[in-house]
């Protein structure tokens, strides 16, 4: 078992805290797990207080970008037992992006049970609300002092408690950006690395200011290939298929994504990976062939898209035509609350046997 200190609070802030308006991200519970990497190895495993944090000027992260997160969610069982939605994958994916920037992998066993022990210790901070969870952010960083291009020698690697709720409240309005790009292949697309988000900002701003809520991505070569909505995957529900981008190197293999076409492949629907250019999601609207798109993530869970715009070209979707993605997103819910029979082996309980 792994050997984790803990330091309690004196006092829990959780009576501040009003459950019914959560938002995302915006509310930390009590305690946060930390560890050090240091000596070639991962040490000083850790449950304290959520404090601030003293770093030097010249912290590496600050200045090359050696900074990767994850993102995952604590819910309850109907009996009140916290459970983690498919956690080993958003640990594998963490230590893709570790050895993608040049960081150290964390042990997955390790990594597990601090999510366990630290889920355990917050569990009353665990919403109950229907699309509401205790979301998790594990994160790792260069912590050297030095003003030089080098990967550094030493980490810190953390994970925040959130209680939160739903990321997108209403169906989002996209635009297929034709002129800024998110990765390309054989760049850092498929790393969930900070740098991927800062440079996506900007592009995003402007799409707002044109009445957009999140931007489709082309690819950076033709700029045709669809890739990615910036904060999810993205899925095409035609008359007979649905379809999804291939995973090609530049875009996030998605843990919600891999989770839903399992769902849709145990059903019969057929699932198809394949390049998809924008080209042909226009065609197939005009055709009549597509009925929908939505978006994919462990933040967004399933989200509706009610427009696309592509150029002078925007296409509209009927929320009477939303059947498949509306009930995709209660069985994800439904799984993460212990209401349905979980067949996939998705869900983990974290039974009291968790030592703290």
């Amino acid at each position: 078992m792994t050997n984790i200190s803990i330091t309690p609070v004196t006092k829990s802030r959780i009576t501040e805290v009003d459950f019914d308006n959560l938002g995302f991200g915006k509310i930390f519970s009590d305690h946060m797990f930390v560890a050090d990497y240091y000596d070639g190895a991962w040490h000083d495993y850790r449950i304290v207080p959520l404090e601030k944090m003293s770093i030097h000027p010249a912290n590496m992260a600050l200045h090359y970008g050696q900074s990767i997160f994850e993102g995952l969610k604590a819910s309850k069982d109907k009996d009140g037992t916290p459970m983690l939605f498919r956690p080993e994958k958003n640990i594998e994916r963490l230590n893709r992006s570790a050895v993608r920037m040049c960081m150290p992998e964390f042990p997955l066993e390790d990594l597990l049970e601090a999510m366990k022990t630290l889920v355990l210790m917050e569990k009353e901070w665990i919403p109950t609300a229907v699309g509401s969870s205790l979301y998790l952010r594990p994160f790792m960083f260069a912590t050297d002092e030095y003003l030089g291009v080098a990967a550094s020698t030493t980490y810190r690697l953390m994970i925040l408690a959130c209680p939160s709720g739903v990321y997108y409240s209403k169906p989002i309005k996209l635009l297929a950006e034709d002129h800024y790009v998110r990765a390309v292949k054989g760049g850092v697309g498929e790393a969930k690395t900070a740098g991927n988000y800062a440079a996506s900002l900007y592009p995003a701003k402007l799409a707002r200011e044109k009445g957009f809520d999140q931007i489709l991505w082309l690819d950076g070569i033709y700029n045709k290939y669809v890739q990615e909505v910036g904060t999810m995957n993205i899925f095409f529900v035609l008359k007979d298929k649905v379809m999804t981008p291939a995973e090609d190197g530049a875009i996030l293999k998605g843990v919600t994504r891999n989770s839903l076409m399992k769902i849709l492949k145990s059903r019969g629907i057929e699932v198809v990976e394949k390049l998809i250019s924008i080209d042909e999601v226009i065609d197939e609207y005009n055709k009549g062939n597509l009925i929908e798109i939505f978006g994919a993530g462990t933040a967004a869970v399933v989200t509706n898209v009610s427009s696309m715009t592509y150029k002078d070209i925007t296409i509209s979707f009927d929320e009477s035509n939303w059947e498949l993605s509306n009930n995709l997103k209660n069985t994800i819910n439904q799984l993460r609350n212990g209401e349905i029979e979980d067949t996939f082996d998705f869900t983990m309980r974290i039974e009291e046997t968790v030592a703290i």
